[in-house]
């Protein structure tokens, strides 16, 4: 099964409002495994990125200024994605923005059923504590030291590890780190009593109530030479 999981960044909150992608990032996932595939683009607004954004990605009107615009990377990011489902941490919102920027371009949007939403399956998994991606990264010890700002591709980097312990871990459905040996530890001493082994030659009554038995079958296989 192959998963695309995807962060994007932004100039703002709201497409409808003039605000434009200036970063997509994705990491592809096979039957849940990182393949190191990855898609990754700057992207020209084609519009000033107002200072809270940049206090946020750290991308600058004069660093995008000589990046591509959505129209020039469409093709390219469509074809990354194919037809896999999208792994996002707040789907609404990247999906608003892709949608929208696929729209103007020509492209057919997407449908929300397409994207799995890591945000709500934290919120499901751990009711009322933090869900954001640094907290899901210190939940699970994912180290996160390099984030000093939100970057598309780190962040998908990140997610898809998150991604895969909200599914249980790389050892999803199995208990093979579940103990204190596969932790390090030296485990429990269970002291038993020694017994020793049963008999089980059989007695002159049975041996004798099994050759009866085989008198009345007709060519048993096991006495054929």
């Amino acid at each position: 099964m192959r998963e695309i999981v995807l962060d994007t960044e932004t100039t703002g909150f709201k497409p409808e409002e003039g605000h434009r992608l200036v970063e997509i990032g994705c990491v592809e996932l096979v039957n849940q495994v990182p393949t190191g595939n990855r898609y990754h683009v700057y992207i020209n607004p084609e519009r000033p990125v107002p200072p809270d954004a940049t206090a946020v990605h750290g991308l600058t009107d004069e660093f995008l200024a000589d990046k591509p615009v959505f129209n020039d990377v469409a093709q390219a990011f469509v074809d990354f994605i194919g037809d896999a489902p999208l792994v996002i941490h707040n789907a609404a919102f990247d999906m608003a923005f892709l949608n929208w920027e696929l729209k103007i371009a020509g492209y057919p949007v997407m449908p929300m059923t397409r994207s799995v939403d890591t945000l709500a399956m934290a919120r499901q998994k751990f009711p009322g504590a933090p869900a954001t991606l640094d907290a899901l990264c210190k939940r699970f010890g994912i180290d996160n030291s390099s984030r000093t700002f939100h970057g598309a591709l780190l962040d998908a980097q990140l997610l898809a590890e998150c991604y895969l312990e909200l599914l249980g871990g790389r050892q999803a459905g199995l208990a093979l780190a579940a103990g204190p040996a596969a932790k390090g530890g030296s485990g429990a001493r269970i002291d038993r009593p020694f017994r020793a082994a049963r008999p089980h030659a059989p007695t002159a009554e049975e041996l004798a109530a099994h050759a009866e038995l085989l008198g009345k079958l007709k060519n048993p296989v096991w006495l054929a030479e």
